[in-house]
């Protein structure tokens, strides 16, 4: 495994766990982390021994504080990869599951870093928020976007146009938090979510998330459901479709080939 400067990767199995590294600056980001990120992503993407992947926060204070800000005064925002904030918030084809296990501040960028995911695992400390108006900046790393589409529209402009902070349980309330768990264990229980995961076969859970996905953008329902798409017809083609059945027949755990 490669040294990082801002941030740790374990493997385990396939599994990918990165944990920002920053609780100096509540895990903050600034642009030469981003690339970081990138890198590291691309890696999960490519590598078809790897299903799931975890993104969490060193410290019980922070997942992300978003922007590191004092970095952007002094030298502007960077350049950062095309796919945007800790290489995620722009990745838009990724069909592997990820889990934010959210400890602590999660702001921002941050906060929608934790959005980009597909689960998101907040500890009861877990606060979250999108306050770039209170600064002068929007949510552009798909806050503005991304919240809307989750939540119904006037609670997420209640959050998007004051900035106010709202706690795990309110997060799940609204339904953007999948899970609210005791401090200290987010990320056990992203693991756990990981777990059930990883009982699935790889290729159809590419497949439904591409379906969720894709099928949103279609103009009907009627659209979505006839569409074939990429992952799924992959899945159709696969010997894990032939495998999972046929290991229900004969009662026994099936052998995932994700292929």
């Amino acid at each position: 495994m490669a040294e990082y400067r801002f941030c740790r990767v374990e493997d385990e199995g396939r599994m990918r766990i990165v944990t920002i590294n920053r609780p100096e600056v509540l895990n903050a980001l600034h642009a030469e982390a981003h690339w970081e990120f990138d890198g590291i992503w691309n890696e999960f993407a490519a590598d078809p021994e790897l299903w799931v992947g975890i993104i969490t926060g060193a410290g019980e204070r922070a997942f992300s504080a978003g922007n590191d800000l004092k970095v952007q005064a002094a030298s502007g925002r960077g350049n950062r990869p095309k796919t945007g904030f800790a290489g995620l918030c722009h990745r838009f084809d990724l069909d592997k599951p990820l889990i934010a296990a959210v400890n602590g501040i999660a702001m921002g960028g941050g906060f929608e870093l934790a959005l980009a995911c597909d689960l998101i695992i907040a500890a009861e400390n877990a606060v979250f928020a999108l306050p770039e108006p209170r600064v002068g900046l929007v949510a552009g790393g798909g806050g503005v976007h991304r919240l809307p589409r989750m939540i119904p529209e006037k609670q997420a402009m209640g959050m998007i146009l004051t900035g106010r902070r709202v706690s795990a349980a309110e997060g799940k309330a609204l339904g953007f938090v999948t899970e609210v768990v005791p401090q200290g264990e987010a990320l056990a229980a992203a693991k756990r979510w990981a777990g059930q995961i990883l009982e699935c076969s790889p290729m159809a859970v590419r497949a439904s998330k591409q379906m969720v996905r894709c099928g949103q953008a279609e103009p009907s329902l009627a659209a979505a459901m006839t569409a074939i798409y990429p992952a799924q017809q992959a899945n159709l083609d696969s010997a894990d479709y032939i495998e999972g059945p046929k290991a229900f027949a004969e009662r026994r755990r099936p052998n995932w080939q994700n292929r």
